[in-house]
């Protein structure tokens, strides 16, 4: 049995709608309990991403970066949670790509939502979780279509291979026993392997009630309305490697995949240096040649623009003409020494 756990889904203060974790709380206490690593999956962002990455590395710890998100099937009516954990560096750009997407395709107020068609071609560099009880084989099994939950499984594990894991949680929540003995068959079955989260949205059980002013206050709630919905649990809080390890003793190998995945995940950030877009240049030119070319272009058909119009304050001489051209001339020369022609 394995003698210490990672937290693979936490969500910070980055996200807004239901958590209360604020980062540099989240890697002073994993470093005080001696975990080696832990997750920043905020939902459908990776606000917090630097500020995490650096928080992490000068607290010893091992960052794993990635995101809930929400994923839809064809067969779905409705989306479902999925955990995506960036491995590498074509993890990151594939998983920025499908926020940006899922932002971009979305309607208006409407929650971004990643079809499940779009990861067939940006699925390398990603660990996915399966999203326990929320996500699709979740809902499927809690309505006892289990067959269709087969399906579900079947066709991440043909995307992911293994790097997709069935996730499961004991966090009081009702129904997660029985999705918890109906994933250990499924996993029999189809060789799927298992991971433990907690579902992380608070750092210590006492702040569960500040935590549900949050999500009130988000969803324009009243605390002692008797219709709210009660989706969390006092025992989402940043459980101990001890504490996960003993909840999970009659399924010590759901604790050491968070090991083997933090294993796998392994992106490196590079800080402080600044990436320029890659504009595209004709043939034969350099971004320099081409910054100048377009340039004084430019400035040719706004000399033409404003002869036109035969407006009296904007008539140009021989002496304006020459200052405009030495003013532009100047510019380019700053532009082109700090090398960021293919940013203008």
């Amino acid at each position: 049995m394995s003698q210490n756990f990672v937290h693979l889904r936490v969500r910070s203060e980055y996200s807004l709608i239901d958590s209360i974790v604020r980062l540099k709380d989240l890697t002073s206490r994993v470093a005080s309990d001696s975990m080696p690593s832990v997750a920043l999956t905020d939902f459908n962002n990776l606000f917090g991403l630097v500020k995490f990455y650096k928080l992490a590395r000068s607290s010893g710890l091992k960052p794993i970066m990635g995101a809930d998100v929400l994923i839809k099937y064809s067969n779905s009516k409705k989306p479902t949670n999925m955990t995506l954990l960036i491995k590498n560096e074509i993890g990151y750009r594939n998983l920025t790509k499908l926020i940006s997407d899922a932002y971009l395709s979305k309607h208006t107020n409407a929650v971004p939502v990643i079809d499940f068609s779009w990861l067939k071609t940006l699925n390398t560099g990603l660990i996915a979780l399966s999203g326990g009880r929320e996500g699709e084989i979740g809902r499927l099994l809690s309505v006892n279509k289990d067959e269709e939950a087969k399906e579900i499984l079947k066709i991440n594990q043909d995307l992911f291979d293994d790097r997709f894991y069935l996730e499961i949680q004991r966090t009081g929540r009702t129904g997660e026993e029985s999705f918890i003995q109906k994933a250990l068959n499924l996993s029999d079955k189809f060789d799927c392997p298992l991971v433990a989260t907690n579902d992380v949205r608070f750092i210590s059980q006492k702040e569960f009630e500040a935590h549900e002013a949050r999500v009130c206050i988000h969803d324009s709630r009243l605390l002692n309305d008797p219709r709210r919905e009660r989706q969390y649990s006092e025992e989402q809080y940043l459980r101990s490697a001890s504490e996960m390890i003993d909840l999970f003793k009659d399924i010590p190998e759901a604790i050491d995949n968070t090991l083997e995945i933090a294993k796998r995940c392994n992106l490196q950030i590079s800080l402080g240096d600044n990436y320029l877009p890659d504009y595209p240049i004709p043939d034969g030119l350099s971004a320099d040649d081409f910054l100048t070319k377009q340039a004084i272009k430019g400035l040719e058909q706004k000399y033409h623009a404003l002869n036109s119009m035969n407006i009296k304050h904007h008539h140009l001489n021989k002496d304006t003409v020459l200052t405009y051209k030495d003013r532009l001339n100047y510019e380019l020369k700053v532009v082109i020494k700090m090398g960021f022609s293919g940013y203008f």
